[in-house]
């Protein structure tokens, strides 16, 4: 008689002692094997946990023959009783204190051996953990991973339906459209020589149901871009799209910080407050270096241009006199060795920089001065100095001249490797922020021409519509991003529902009207019959993932990811296709140029 595996009474994980003496039936893959000479004891796993089976072969025979011939990833069902462990408790194990007495065991389907072991800490590399990737997902970290991904998608689909959200699928089959990255193109087999774009994003169509009438709109969505891959990227990616009809800034802003919150009770069962602190894009760059910042630690850039103009340092005085600036950094009683301040100056000289000069506040003979680097150049304004960025004896100063773009990010950089070397980033603290105040466009000296920041669809701020076409770096955007720990997570503004607007916003990029059209006509189109004010977001859905499981990788809460040659191991694609498929599409592959 075999045992009725589709009746399981327990999953794994789930006996305790209060279920001494129950018959049950569980069933599972083999995660340890042990034959003592005559118990012979295997841990069965499924999703839940790990529970000990005993066989023992005076009592059970037949269930102990099959036992003994079992291995690591064998499928069994295992029928028996909950018996106490005794003195022999397992304290890492929740079902520690009982263990399964086998009296039947049926072996369901025999494993070979595994390319690497299902455990948590692997030595696997990634290539080869993506090739099985079916063997890699039944490890208990990734079984966790996936499940929390699962609860954080109910929590979101519950609080947008709970406030008046429409969840409506936007397709996959679009018209190419210039969104900052490349489109996936598909050929149409129908319409020759014309080709679908992948989405990027579902940006037009969610303004669209706007228009349309549907007043709140939300879909976790997938979306494909072309470019190249890194460890918090894939080609295809989830975001979670939202749109609201008749809202400002701070109407969207609320709705988001609500979701946030039912995010992290699900995913963490923290609490976190609202609302988020605000900080405009300004001064995050002034007091950061960058538009995300991290804000769990100090460590922030210090404006020293006024001083270092009295200063005889020729690094300084020429970065200032090509209309740059000079910004400092200031490690605190860090005690830092030469060897890291040498090693931070070689790392900024491998990310561009020229390179990073510094100095220590130490006490001499007559008192605190500089110590180190540059200090023979700075010391006639120690006083001001100190005063002004606020140092004590055994303090080390980065200073970083240039252009103000440069200056951020070099001085970033700095920031950044010194909260990890000086073990400043507290842990298990989820610090949010909203940034705003975004410039609505930013110039590209190599193309001579106006960007979008953002996209072309956000709003200018009302008050600054008149610098449009005069001063068009002037204009501020009705656009806000979300921070986590000194990660952009979300990104969204308040749209153009305005024709004339659009128009307006197009040329500036250089975008002609007859262009406009050719690209975006469906959205120009419905602009004439009657847009409300409109204002969404879109959430990187894998990042949250990632961010809530603490792991490292996009790659580690996708199913079936992509590597960063954009290959997927477990199918082989991208692979090559038939030539009648080819054909059939009117398609030509031309040879490589080494044939």
């Amino acid at each position: 008689m075999t045992i009725a595996y589709n009746r399981r009474t327990h999953r794994c994980g789930q006996l305790r002692l209060s279920n001494v003496g129950e018959s049950v039936i569980l069933a599972g893959w083999v995660q340890k094997y042990r034959d003592h000479g005559g118990m012979v004891f295997i841990d069965l796993r499924d999703y839940t946990g790990v529970t000990q089976i005993r066989f023992n072969p005076e009592t059970d025979p037949k269930a102990h023959t099959i036992a003994r011939s079992l291995r690591t990833e064998d499928v069994i069902a295992v029928a028996g009783e909950v018996a106490p462990r005794g003195e022999n408790v397992n304290p890492k194990l929740p079902t520690g204190e009982i263990e399964v007495l086998g009296h039947q065991c049926d072996l369901l389907s025999k494993a070979d051996t595994t390319p690497f072991e299902v455990a948590d800490h692997i030595e696997a590399n990634e290539d080869l953990r993506l090739k099985y990737r079916y063997v890699d997902l039944r490890r208990p970290v990734m079984q966790k991973v996936f499940r929390t991904r699962h609860r954080i998608g109910k929590a979101i689909r519950d609080y947008f339906d709970e406030n008046g959200f429409v969840e409506i699928e936007t397709p996959f089959l679009t018209k190419s459209t210039p969104e900052g990255a490349r489109d996936y193109l598909v050929p149409s087999r129908v319409k020759r020589g014309t080709f679908y774009a992948l989405p990027q994003s579902p940006q037009i169509f969610k303004q669209l149901f706007m228009i349309a009438g549907f007043d709140r709109y939300a879909q976790i969505v997938r979306c494909f871009r072309d470019e190249d891959l890194r460890a918090d990227r894939q080609p295809e990616f989830t975001q979670l799209d939202m749109e609201m009809s008749f809202v400002q800034m701070e109407d969207v802003m609320t709705v988001v910080e609500g979701c946030v919150q039912r995010i992290f009770k699900a995913a963490l069962d923290i609490d976190v407050p609202v609302p988020f602190p605000r900080i405009s894009e300004g001064e995050a760059m002034e007091r950061f270096g960058i538009d995300r910042p991290d804000t769990r630690f100090g460590l922030e850039l210090q404006d020293v241009t006024d001083i270092a103009r009295r200063c005889d340092f020729r690094v300084f005085s020429e970065a200032l006199a090509a209309g740059g600036v000079v910004k400092c950094i200031v490690a605190r009683g860090g005690e830092l060795t030469r060897k890291i301040t040498d090693g931070l100056t070689e790392e900024i000289k491998g990310i561009g920089g020229a390179g990073l000069p510094v100095t220590k506040v130490i006490q001499g003979a007559g008192g605190p001065e500089f110590s180190t680097g540059i200090a023979k150049f700075i010391q006639p304004v120690f006083a001001e100095l100190c005063a002004k960025v606020g140092t004590q004896v055994g303090d080390t100063i980065f200073f970083m001249p240039g252009r103000f773009a440069h200056v951020c990010k070099y001085l970033h950089y700095v920031r950044t490797r010194l909260a990890q070397i000086m073990e400043l980033i507290p842990p298990n603290r989820w610090n949010l922020l909203w940034v705003v105040d975004f410039p609505l466009f930013v110039w590209d000296e190599e193309a001579n021409r106006w960007f979008s920041t953002h996209h072309p669809f956000t709003a200018p701020k009302d008050e600054d519509l008149q610098y449009l076409e005069s001063d068009p770096g002037r204009v501020r955007s009705k656009a806000y991003d979300l921070v986590l720990n000194g990660t952009e997570m979300a990104g969204g503004s308040i749209r153009i529902h305005r024709r004339d607007v659009q128009a307006r916003v197009f040329r500036v990029l250089g975008i002609s009207d007859e262009e406009a059209h050719l690209r975006f006509e469906f959205l120009m189109d419905a602009l004439r019959f009657g847009a409300p004010p409109h204002g969404g977001i879109a959430f990187g859905f894998d990042r949250w993932t990632m961010l809530l499981t603490g792991q490292e990788s996009l790659r580690d809460v996708v199913a079936f990811p992509k590597t960063q040659r954009a290959v997927c191991p477990l199918t082989g694609a991208p692979a090559p296709v038939g030539q009648d498929q080819l054909d059939e599409l009117q398609l030509l592959i031309k040879a490589n140029a080494d044939g």
